[in-house]
């Protein structure tokens, strides 16, 4: 079976985030921006991934159209025991332009697509070509967006809890906010707190003593810059408090130096950043040979969300799946990847990522 296409699709659907928002920068985020890969076959299989494209869409786009798809066009589909083999090639063939970043989205797309691929030829759900699944539902987390006033942060805490998540997530950077949320949520739900960044290391260690009351589950990524891990190992050590990180890390080579400098209990690989599912299961290895929890990055909606809950079906470790907290104006798979209300999201049975994309919502929110 000949790969005979490669073809890159850019979604935005806006969303509706009520008192929170996202910004990159100065700007307001509205909307997701979603690049789907679409791999398609001699054989009228296709397969799908995405890349990583918050701010960014026409920049991945432009990764797989030019990069992606002269490297992969015309070869034959691996199956899933040679596929971590073909994506080394691909990442040998373009590594001049860097292992991290746009170029790491890109072969991302193109893994989870040949993963999607390998499972759908034989038949069955992606996590059954990687092991045996311990879970058919994956507790979600609810991820909320930067909201910055305690009583309003209070607030969105206690509809999530109405909406069934049985943990929450904030975006913030102060103290009042991470009390806030304690007290909306009460001391028995999981919280944690994503920085984005902010910090020096001495002053990341004085903000984790004055939280320390409210037993975040984690601090989340503390530090400028993220790749510091020897400040962020100081951190974990004088702080007080789980540290987690690696959304930015590309590579299980990252996440090696990370893990040896003991930055992190909690590492959290992005499938659609990482490089895909291929070095996703390397730092999941890696993760427990460091005795590291896993904390998988995933506030997105399209084939690495599906990818994410079928990786996280093969352990049965109490880990949340990450939902952003938000109304979408639609869904690629017709509202079948949201929370039930026991704070739940299920893991397709089907062959490969066990959906595809509903095409009227593609040509709907297509960006030309």
């Amino acid at each position: 079976m000949l790969i005979t296409k490669v073809r890159a699709h850019h979604i935005r659907i806006p969303y509706d985030a009520g008192v929170a928002s996202f910004k990159q920068g100065a700007s307001a985020i509205s909307a997701l921006e979603i690049v789907m890969v679409e791999v398609s076959t001699d054989a009228g299989i296709a397969g799908w991934g995405d890349a990583f494209a918050y701010v960014c869409p026409r920049t991945s786009f432009a990764a797989i159209e030019e990069m992606i798809a002269p490297q992969t066009q015309g070869q034959q589909v691996p199956d899933a025991a040679d596929i971590p083999a073909f994506m080394e090639q691909i990442q040998r063939n373009l590594h001049l332009f860097g292992r991290y970043g746009i170029t790491m989205f890109a072969i991302s797309a193109l893994d989870i697509a040949l993963w999607d691929l390998a499972a759908k030829v034989e038949g069955m759900p992606l996590h059954r070509l990687i092991g045996e699944a311990r879970r058919t539902h994956v507790p979600a987390y609810a991820s909320l967006l930067r909201i910055g006033k305690p009583e309003l942060i209070a607030r969105e805490c206690e509809t999530a809890l109405r909406q069934g998540y049985k943990a929450i997530k904030l975006h913030e950077t102060t103290t009042p906010a991470v009390f806030a949320a304690r007290q909306a949520i009460g001391p028995d739900i999981p919280l944690m707190v994503d920085m984005n960044c902010p910090l020096n290391g001495e002053d990341a260690i004085a903000f984790a003593h004055s939280c320390r009351d409210a037993a975040p589950l984690f601090l989340e990524e503390p530090v400028w810059p993220p790749e510091d891990f020897a400040t962020l190992a100081e951190v974990r050590t004088k702080g007080g408090l789980n540290v987690a990180a690696g959304e930015n890390a590309c590579t299980v080579h990252q996440f090696r130096q990370m893990m040896k400098a003991g930055a992190v209990s909690h590492a959290q690989p992005s499938v659609i950043k990482v490089g895909g599912i291929s070095e996703y299961l390397d730092v999941v290895d890696l993760a427990d040979e460091f005795d590291v929890r896993l904390a998988p990055h995933s506030p997105y909606f399209g084939p690495g969300f599906l990818a994410t809950l079928h990786l996280m079906s093969l352990r049965d470790d109490a880990s949340f799946v990450e939902v952003f907290s938000m109304k979408r104006a639609a869904c690629l798979w017709r509202g079948r990847i949201d929370v039930d209300g026991d704070g739940n999201v299920e893991v397709r049975q089907g062959p490969g990522l066990g959906y595809e994309p509903d095409k009227a919502v593609m040509e709907q929110y297509r960006v030309a």
